[in-house]
């Protein structure tokens, strides 16, 4: 095994500084059947196929961008998938709708973007105009995303209490 080049090894110091708070922020955007490190290392692959991280400006906000990104088209593919499962079940005996038992159910019922948005605010403590910067969108968008979340999340939590 060759040792790896200054370059590389400038790399892997920008990976080691920037995975723990990456990977917590791929737990809360990842969808329910996606492991947090999958959605990552999706992400690192992607960013590194087309440059380095030494090259980016800020390689945290891209990549984190990039997580949003997978995390949505995972949606996209699943979206896919649930339909082609219920149009299957309808032909068959009963309805297909999987379950996903957990504390934290109603917060994955978020999109990825409202989830990034209302966890980058509320947990990591950053404000909207860097939130847009970290998620590909405006200040104001950023701003609306965490409050569609907070308002959706609410009216889950409201439901399972009255039900």
């Amino acid at each position: 095994m060759e040792p790896l080049s200054r370059a590389e090894r400038g790399e892997w110091r920008i990976v080691e500084a920037l995975y723990p708070s990456l990977r917590r922020f791929a737990a809360v955007v990842a969808p329910i059947d996606l492991e947090p490190d999958d959605l990552l290392q999706e992400a690192l692959v992607s960013v590194l196929r087309r440059r380095s991280l030494s090259d980016l400006d800020h390689p945290a906000a891209y990549l984190r961008k990039t997580i949003v990104n997978a995390a949505c088209a995972h949606n996209r593919r699943r979206g896919r998938w649930r339909n082609a499962m219920s149009k299957y079940a309808a032909s068959t005996a009963g309805s297909f709708a999987p379950g996903y038992p957990s504390d934290l159910a109603e917060l994955f019922l978020l999109p990825p973007r409202e989830r990034a948005a209302l966890y980058l605010h509320e947990v990591e403590g950053y404000a909207f105009a860097e939130i847009g910067r970290m998620i590909g969108c405006s200040e104001g968008a950023a701003r609306k995303a965490s409050s569609r979340g907070r308002r959706h999340l609410g009216e889950a939590l409201r439901a399972e209490v009255t039900s």
